[in-house]
């Protein structure tokens, strides 16, 4: 429960803090109200797509390495089949990476 109340204090803290740096500057021109939101959507979004394509990619490697077990016989067709998912499961993050440095160079 206690961890819980902390994260969620945590969470509201670093939502919060782009809004606390906004009103410490006053007027700010029209730019650059959406630079600290910019940054922030870029850096979880990197997170977010960097964590799930790791477990992704457990997930995928385990289940091919279970089917290898399983049938030796078509283990080399099996293991062609996990790297050419790997390389999809890899290529999700990387567009996101593509994404994050376009909104952060944005602002």
């Amino acid at each position: 429960m206690l961890v819980r109340r902390l994260l969620l204090v945590v969470s509201l803290a670093i939502l919060g803090s782009p809004s606390l740096g906004l009103a410490a500057e006053g007027a700010a021109p029209a730019g650059s109200l959406n630079a600290p939101f910019g940054f922030l959507a870029a850096g979880i979004g990197l997170a977010i797509a960097a964590g799930l394509c790791g477990l992704g990619q457990g997930r995928a490697a385990a289940a091919a390495v279970d089917a290898m077990a399983r049938q030796p016989g078509v283990a080399q067709r099996v293991f062609t089949a996990m790297l050419l998912g790997l390389a999809f499961i890899e290529s999700l993050t990387l567009y996101m990476f593509v994404i994050a440095i376009i909104l952060v160079l944005k602002f």
